[in-house]
């Protein structure tokens, strides 16, 4: 098998003129260009039978001559990108989003089309079905043949699973969702159903009115090791390792982590559905997928997504209260543990998601937040804020229906600033102010104080009880090579970098699965000989260990009057 998706478009009334077709550099919900049409390895056209003249004008435009017949483009795309963003076709199963397989014809893109899809010819494909969120227009349910879309943008928001997957019915709230899954015939199904109920019921009931009654669509490949996820209008892309989904002999009080984590991923694409498919920033309408689709509001539409998506497992009853203080505590840590959170505000990492986030470097660390988990904490604390300042009558929940009935039913867009005025009406003009600040400005956040309200202590802990040199080594065999060297730390300041192959402390051979014993003999403050290569050069350095920093959020619960507001937040009986 080549990997090759066969694709043909047909445009009944093409421009006189000569209509050109583009495909897309990027997928709403990555941000990132991606140049999909590098993968058109061969392209065509013809009218009324005969070969048409199709011109390249650029990296993903195409012009045909000027024709008055129904005009066709054929063409072939590699297919060979094992994530949920693009496309993937091999013997066993077929993936793929619009963005990358479907042309958009320019002028036309407003109007009705079909799709028909076809199965790969041969008896060893006759088990195949498919799974996709765009409605059926002659095809029998999970069967090949004719599906139809509104238009081109709706055309893409609907990704296409094929192959003999598994498939589990069921229902929340009377809409119909499905559980789709290749790459693990061997799971706990009825646990998996079970908890994902729990979740898109909570959320369902967190949005109420108007409410969705499309059926939804969860998408799963299961690999050796993957993870993440892309939200759709009506379903989602998922890829995790396949011990992370629930294995046949799981009982009911077992918990995990990997399972956690990837309840916590479908969560997380599931409250997709309302913020960011619905309720979307003003710069999202009418999207140009061939450039950059700039806001500074994807620590809102991310990062409060990211708040709810664990908050949501506790709420739904799907894990216990401590189980989420240690999620929570973990997502504090992975902020405060990087120095980037004190160089780069929430809008600047929003804004420049296109060149930095989804590229990171071997500075990354020291340059960069992640707008997911700061945009979390910031939540945090704005949850808390409103329940503290309204006792109890006002929240984030608030906000979030409030967002919903105003603009994610109506389908206009949030302007850059809206959320601030929105915020200082619910919970005054002092606190839609700090919320500006922090977004704006890269001062400390007051988790400890909203923290405490709530019935939570948070202590800070050192990151290890190891001396201190501040760098993280990469993953790659047993040798220790540095992927990063963090800002103010012993290892810079003696003069280490990121791609340095360390080779002895104090005259001793070092190795990833030896550094922690080599740490563990050395003194605070006392210098250590360093013997590391550069470019294949021997050098030489001195590093001086330290305490590591206190920047390990543990967080517990407290005892007294607080404890029925922790209740009450997490949503917890008891």
């Amino acid at each position: 098998m080549a990997h090759l998706f066969t694709v043909s478009c047909r445009v009944e009334h093409p421009d006189p003129a000569g209509q050109v077709f583009s495909l897309p550099t990027w997928i709403p919900g990555s941000y990132m260009i991606r140049e999909f049409a590098r993968h058109i390895i061969d392209i065509r056209a013809e009218a009324d039978g005969r070969p048409l003249a199709l011109e390249k004008l650029d990296k993903a435009r195409w012009r045909a001559a000027p024709t008055r017949a129904p005009l066709t483009v054929h063409y072939r795309v590699y297919a060979w990108d094992l994530s949920v963003r693009g496309a993937y076709l091999d013997g066993e199963r077929a993936f793929c989003n619009g963005t990358s397989v479907f042309l958009r014809p320019e002028g036309r893109a407003h109007l009705p089309c079909r799709v028909d899809i076809e199965p790969p010819p041969g008896p060893a494909y006759a088990a195949w079905q498919v799974a996709t969120s765009l409605p059926r227009a002659g095809a029998a349910p999970w069967g090949f043949g004719s599906y139809a879309a509104a238009h081109y943008e709706d055309l893409i928001d609907h990704p296409l699973e094929m192959g003999a997957f598994i498939r589990v019915d069921f229902a929340v709230h009377g809409v119909p969702h499905h559980l789709i899954v290749s790459g693990q015939p061997h799971f706990r199904a009825e646990r998996l159903v079970r908890d994902l109920q729990a979740i898109c019921a909570w959320q369902m009931d967190l949005f109420g009115a108007p409410e969705l009654e499309e059926p939804y669509l969860f998408l799963v490949m299961a690999v050796g090791s993957g993870y993440g996820g892309l939200e759709h209008r009506n379903s989602t892309a998922l890829i995790c390792d396949r011990t992370d989904l629930p294995p046949p002999g799981l009982t009911d009080a077992a918990r995990p982590e990997g399972y956690v984590r990837f309840l916590g991923l479908c969560s997380h694409e599931y409250f997709h559905r309302w913020n960011v498919k619905r309720i979307r920033p003003a710069a999202f309408l009418d999207q140009d997928l061939s450039r950059e689709c700039y806001t500074r509001l994807l620590w809102l539409f991310e990062g409060f997504t990211s708040y709810y998506d664990d908050l949501c497992l506790v709420r739904a009853g799907v894990i216990p209260e401590a189980a989420y203080l240690d999620l929570l505590g973990k997502t504090i840590s992975q902020v405060y543990q990087s120095p980037g959170h004190r160089i780069q505000s929430l809008e600047d990492a929003s804004f420049d998601a296109w060149i930095k986030y989804y590229r990171p470097d071997e500075n990354t660390p020291n340059a960069l937040v992640s707008y997911y988990a700061k945009g979390a904490l910031v939540a945090l604390c704005l949850d808390l804020a409103l329940r503290r300042k309204s006792g109890g009558v006002v929240s984030l929940d608030s906000l979030m229906r409030q967002l919903w009935q105003d603009l994610g039913a109506s389908g206009r867009g949030l302007a850059e600033d809206e959320i601030f005025d929105r915020v200082a009406a619910l919970g005054g003009k002092a606190l839609g102010r700090w919320l500006k600040t922090a977004v704006s400005g890269t001062a400390a956040l007051p988790l400890d104080r909203e923290l405490a309200w709530a019935g939570v202590a948070l202590e800070w802990q050192a990151e290890t009880a190891l001396p201190w040199l501040g760098l993280r080594l990469s993953g790659e065999g047993n040798e220790a090579k540095l992927a990063h060297v963090l800002s103010d730390s012993p290892a810079e300041q003696a003069g280490l970098a990121a791609g340095d192959l360390l080779v002895a402390l104090n005259g001793c051979r070092v190795t990833r699965q030896n550094l922690d014993t080599l740490l563990a003999s050395l003194a605070l403050g006392e210098p250590v000989v360093c013997h590391y290569f550069r470019h294949d050069r021997l050098g030489e350095t001195r590093l001086i260990p330290a305490m590591a920093p206190r920047h390990k959020a543990c967080l517990r619960p407290r005892v007294g009057a607080s404890a029925a507001r922790r209740r009450a937040w997490l949503g917890c009986s008891t």
